[in-house]
Formats: structure tokens, sequence, C-alpha cells
């Protein structure tokens, strides 16, 4: 029982932690769409509307219920999954994982489209993605469970 609540509470600090730095980007830090701020030096803050899935797709104007209504299916089905689950490793995983997701439906329920506006780059070369918070936790989140999957807990 103490394991499935610290995976809800991970996920409640993520979807804490993905609200709050999006609303500071578009209401304290006011960047406007592809104006960059340099954080550090591998590190820029640059406004982006996610208004598809993982690398831009499925972009249409119709898709924004459809796709926050998929993904409230994956929620429930990743919460119902950790609350099966035993191994700390999995537990925390899927917190992570359903944390960035509702972070990502409440953005497009309220914006229509996900906020991102995190930018890595090194020596000049530019990942080439622009994403956010709640991204960060469900790649990683998906990768401890490959891990996990592979190598055992």
């Amino acid at each position: 029982m103490r394991k499935r609540l610290t995976g809800l509470l991970l996920a409640a600090l993520i979807l804490a932690a993905d609200q709050g730095t999006k609303y500071w980007v578009l209401h304290g830090a006011h960047l406007t769409d592809g104006h960059t701020m340099t954080l550090l030096p591998i590190l820029n803050l640059v406004l982006v509307w996610n208004h598809g899935i993982t690398f831009g797709m499925f972009q249409n104007n119709g898709s924004k219920l459809i796709l926050a209504a998929l993904a409230t299916g994956v929620i429930i089905a990743l919460i119902m999954w950790l609350w099966r689950s035993k191994g700390w490793l999995r537990v925390l995983s899927i917190g992570a994982i359903a944390g960035g997701a509702i972070g990502n439906v409440a953005d497009r329920l309220h914006y229509g489209a996900v906020v991102d506006f995190i930018q890595m780059h090194l020596g000049g070369v530019y990942f080439p993605y622009i994403f956010n918070i709640g991204d960060s936790a469900i790649c990683c989140g998906v990768a401890a469970l490959m891990v996990e999957s592979l190598f055992g807990a």
C-alpha cells in the first residue's frame, strides 16, 4: 500500500512541477512564440505550442478532444497498473508517466495544445525537440520500465 501511495504522490509532484513551470513560462517569464531565453550554456527556454503528440504527429484541428480522451484512457490504465504493481521501480516509473501524461492532458484541455519550452543544446548542436517537465517524466518512466523489463528490478 505504501509503495502505491508513493507512486501516486510522485505523479502529483510531477504534475505540480509540470503545471507550475508552464504557468511561470506563460505568465512569469512572458515568453512569446519563438522568443528564446538563455538560462545556461546548454539550456534555453523557447515557447512552442504542440498541437499534436510526440514529434508533432496528428496536428489537425479536430484531434484535440480525441487525443485528450485517448490520453485519459491511458492514464486510467496506468493508475490501475500502478495499483496492482509491487516493485518500487515499477510503481515510481508508472507514477512518473501518469503525472506527466496528466499535465499534458490538462494543457490540451485548457489551451488546446501542450506547452513545450525546454530546449537543450551543446556546442551549437540543438536537440531536435522542445519539451516540458511532463514529457521528461514520461520518457524517464518509460526508460526505467524498459530497464526493469530487460534486466529485472
